[in-house]
C-alpha cells in the first residue's frame, strides 16, 4: 500500500526536503505533493495564465485562484496531511489548509512547538495527532505501516 501525503505549511524552509529524506530512509512507500513552492511561480501564476492584471490587488486574486485550485486537487487526493506551524513566517496559509483538511475529512498531523500551544488549541483537537517536530511526524507516519 502506497500513501500520498499533502505537506502543508511555508514554503520558505526545507522541512519538506527533511520529512521526505527521513520517510525515504524508513523506506516509507510514500508519495509527497504540496503547494507550489516557487514562491515568484505562485506569485505570478494568475498572470501567467490570464495575463497581466490591472493592479496588485487583481493580480493577488487571479494568482490564489489556480493555487486554490491546485491545493483543493491535491489535497484532495492526499490520504493524510501534514501541516508545519513554523516558527519565522505569518502562517496564514498553513491555518487555511489544515482548515480545509478537517473539512475534507482528511487525516491530519498537526506540527507546532510547545510555544504554540495556546493558539493553536482548537485545531490541534481537530486533528488526529498534534506533533512538535518533523521527527515526531516521521515517526507517526512509520507507524501507519507497522
Amino acid at each position: 500500500m502506497r500513501l500520498t501525503v499533502y505537506l502543508a505549511g511555508e514554503i520558505h524552509t526545507s522541512w519538506r526536503e527533511e520529512v521526505k529524506q527521513k520517510a525515504a530512509a524508513l523506506k516509507l512507500p510514500i508519495d509527497f505533493v504540496g503547494p507550489m513552492e516557487d514562491h515568484d511561480r505562485s506569485d505570478n501564476i494568475g498572470e501567467e495564465i490570464l495575463g497581466k492584471q490591472p493592479d496588485a490587488i487583481f493580480k493577488d486574486a487571479a494568482a490564489s485562484s489556480f493555487n486554490n485550485l491546485r491545493t483543493e486537487i491535491l489535497m484532495k487526493k492526499a490520504d493524510l496531511v501534514i501541516a508545519l506551524f513554523g516558527e519565522q513566517y505569518k502562517q496564514w496559509n498553513t491555518a487555511m489548509d489544515a482548515s480545509a483538511a478537517v473539512a475534507y475529512g482528511k487525516p491530519l498531523i498537526l506540527i507546532r512547538s510547545e510555544q504554540h500551544h495556546h493558539p493553536l488549541k482548537e485545531l490541534s483537537r481537530k486533528a488526529h495527532a498534534t506533533v512538535e517536530n518533523v521527527d515526531q511526524a516521521v515517526k507517526a507516519l512509520k507507524y501507519i505501516f507497522e
